[in-house]
């Protein structure tokens, strides 16, 4: 029987980022997946201010050298990777100079958003894509953490949906507790259309508010994690409606509790399929 294949697309990951419960879950989750039987990949942004001599990463330049076009212009797509040996893992890192080079992640020295920040995000989103695209590398479940992943379930289930690779896999979304204050560039949903995405299927970020972003994210994905537990009122209302599986992240064993939270998104597929 083959091995199930997990594919992890994170905001953050410890210790190239400092320590919050994002960076952890997606530091140790992979790796207690990977332990349990699962094969993995995983993905971040490689942000300025990650040190590339102390952690060892290097660019893969065989998946290196696409060009994304975002807004009318190419954006050179480069691929890193680094291993956390204790882990037995690799982490891939999406980069581009006029994106990720900056040392702040996502706000200036005056605390406001980076105007680019939809465009990053749409850079990150679509170079996990292509790059796993490269690995020919097939997904069965595809867990995000962050807002910059938030239009990584569109992608797939719309632009993807007749690739072989990712035609099949499930879209689990975490809400991590990275909210934002006021919004992205107006003009997301316009950059963010891609391939067999239409305004209408990003409709619900017209405004690109933080709340509106994981709605999105819930919208296209097929499950949900709850792992910031003060999510707003307004998304788990959005979530409860739209009826999609979810599951409370608590810090003790959580690696079991994903584990078996895959298996049934997965057997709810074969259950649809058996109908």
């Amino acid at each position: 029987m083959k091995k199930a294949r997990v594919l992890y697309v994170s905001q953050e990951i410890f210790p190239y980022m400092g320590e919050n419960t994002m960076s952890n879950v997606a530091r140790f989750l992979p790796q207690g997946i990977q332990e349990r039987g699962k094969e993995i990949r995983t993905f971040m942004p490689r942000y300025g201010c990650i040190n590339e001599i102390r952690h060892g990463l290097h660019e893969v330049i065989r998946l290196s050298g696409i060009n994304l076009i975002i807004d009318n212009d190419d954006h050179p797509l480069i691929i890193k990777v680094a291993s956390i040996q204790r882990a037995r893992m690799q982490v891939y890192f999406i980069d581009n100079e006029d994106y990720f080079q900056r040392k702040a992640t996502f706000t200036d020295e005056q605390g406001r958003l980076f105007e680019d920040n939809d465009e990053r995000a749409v850079f990150f989103c679509r170079g996990v894509i292509e790059t796993v695209r490269k690995l020919s590398w097939s997904p069965d479940i595809i867990h995000c953490h962050g807002w910059m992943t938030s239009l990584f379930p569109l992608y797939i289930k719309q632009a993807c949906k007749e690739d072989p690779l990712f035609e099949n896999a499930k879209v689990i979304y975490s809400l991590c507790g990275d909210k934002f204050e006021g919004t992205l560039n107006k003009r997301l949903a316009d950059k963010a259309v891609w391939d067999g995405i239409n305004a209408e299927d990003l409709s619900v970020i017209k405004t690109p508010s933080y709340n509106n972003l994981m709605k999105l994210a819930v919208n296209w994905s097929d499950a949900v994690v709850k792992v910031d537990p003060n999510v707003d009122a307004d998304v788990l209302k959005h979530i409860k409606k739209s009826g999609k599986p979810m599951l409370e992240h608590t810090e003790e064993n959580y690696m079991d509790a994903y584990s078996d939270f895959y298996d049934e998104v997965l057997e709810m597929e074969e259950a649809l399929v058996d109908e």
